[in-house]
C-alpha cells in the first residue's frame, strides 16, 4: 500500500432525525442520517406516513388513472 494516500480512519458518531446516536468508525466525522435501523418500517413493523404519503395519488396522476 502507498503511504499518505488513505484518508485517516476516525472515531464519528451517526446522528439520525429520530434522535438515535450511534459511535462507529469512518473516514467521515459526524455524519446524520434521516432514517436509521430504530426508525425505519423494515425493523419497527410500523409504516410512517411521511414515507408513503402522496405516492399512490402522485402515481395516478401522472398515469391518468382515476
Amino acid at each position: 500500500m502507498k503511504e499518505k494516500i488513505h484518508p485517516k480512519y476516525q472515531q464519528t458518531t451517526i446522528s439520525c432525525v429520530c434522535g438515535n446516536v450511534i459511535e462507529t468508525g469512518s473516514t467521515k466525522k459526524d455524519i446524520r442520517v434521516e432514517i436509521c435501523s430504530k426508525c425505519h418500517p423494515y425493523f419497527t413493523g410500523v409504516q410512517r406516513f411521511v414515507d408513503s404519503g402522496g405516492r399512490v395519488e402522485r402515481f395516478k396522476k401522472k398515469y391518468g388513472m382515476q
